[in-house]
């Protein structure tokens, strides 16, 4: 990573510039063509530095007031085939393998729900619970009260002295 590139993620933590063509925005800001700036974040996409650019909605203003992150102990030998097909639900927003902590945290399977109400989040549940069918042997849901965290990295700009 060079100082461009620093300067491209400092200048995108906070989001992309509410713009027709953000990317031509932000290109100039920094001093580059839009171009450089495309194929500068797929190198780091491809390279790992940042794993994705995309919108972070907050579920609360859209009137999703019933998040939940659902917790599942599925056998390890099944965990990606179901992980795949419980995070392709138009309803499940992020998706992931976790370790398991015993004897404390029993659950390796994590699908965070967004409902309008208690009642279509009990059917999201249903339904993740029976694509899941006998290969789920306990699960719990963690209601949000809050949003916790709404921003992807976060570095600080250098002072950079003539």
């Amino acid at each position: 990573m060079d100082n461009i590139d620093r300067e491209i993620i400092a200048a995108s933590q906070a989001g992309l510039p509410l713009s027709p063509e953000p990317y031509q925005v932000l290109a100039s800001e920094i001093g580059i063509s839009a171009d450089e700036l495309m194929q500068r974040l797929k190198r780091m996409q491809n390279t790992g530095i940042i794993r994705r650019i995309g919108a972070i909605p907050n579920h609360y203003k859209l009137g999703y007031t019933h998040n939940g992150m659902t917790v599942w102990d599925i056998d390890d030998a099944y965990i990606d085939t179901l992980g795949k097909q419980i995070g392709a639900l138009d309803f499940v927003s992020h998706c992931y393998h976790r370790p398991r902590h015993l004897p404390d945290w029993r659950y390796n399977l994590f699908a965070m729900i967004h409902a309008k109400t208690a009642d279509v989040a009990t059917q999201q549940i249903a339904q993740i619970d029976t694509l899941l069918g006998t290969h789920c042997r306990a699960n719990e849901v963690l209601y949000s009260t809050r949003i916790l965290k709404k921003t992807g990295l976060r570095i600080r700009k250098k002072n950079v002295s003539p």
